[in-house]
């Protein structure tokens, strides 16, 4: 079975950190990928435990995005840090949400996320707009565990 760091190939990988810095280019929001073998518990408290160890939680206006994804387990989250969360209404993620799984479902799992991470883009910029002296607080890279 393919291994999570594997998943993509270099350029899927580069294609989905190209999404994420065009993404970037219109909003002060941070967007990042995680992907993960296996999630044996719930996406969404995996994901809000790595949003902590990837020190998500650290920007200045609380306005990152952490897209997860456990290959293995078939499953998937987003999660938004608590300046967005504050800001957008309750479902802010939900047709993302559902734009992703078509995808998935279709096996384009690049594309998904790289139409999740553009439309993530576009919804920040309203909340969150880039300013001239907005500096990349995290690393546009994909993550990987284990």
């Amino acid at each position: 079975m393919t291994k999570a760091k594997d998943f993509f190939t270099k350029e899927q990988q580069t294609e989905i950190k190209k999404a994420i810095l065009n993404a970037e280019h219109d909003t002060s929001g941070e967007i990042r990928v995680h992907i993960d073998n296996e999630c044996r518990g719930d996406a969404l408290d995996r994901a809000s435990f790595l949003f902590g160890k990837l020190k998500m939680d650290k920007t200045e206006l609380h306005n990152g995005v952490l897209f997860y994804l456990a290959i293995k387990s078939k499953k998937f989250a987003i999660i938004g840090d608590s300046g967005i969360n504050k800001e957008v209404p309750e479902n802010f993620w939900e047709d993302i949400k559902i734009k992703i799984t078509e995808h998935f479902k279709a096996g384009e799992f690049a594309l998904g996320l790289i139409d999740g991470i553009t439309m993530a883009g576009a919804r920040l910029k309203k909340h969150f707009p880039y300013h001239i002296d907005d500096i990349n607080e995290l690393s546009d890279e994909i993550s990987f565990g284990d």
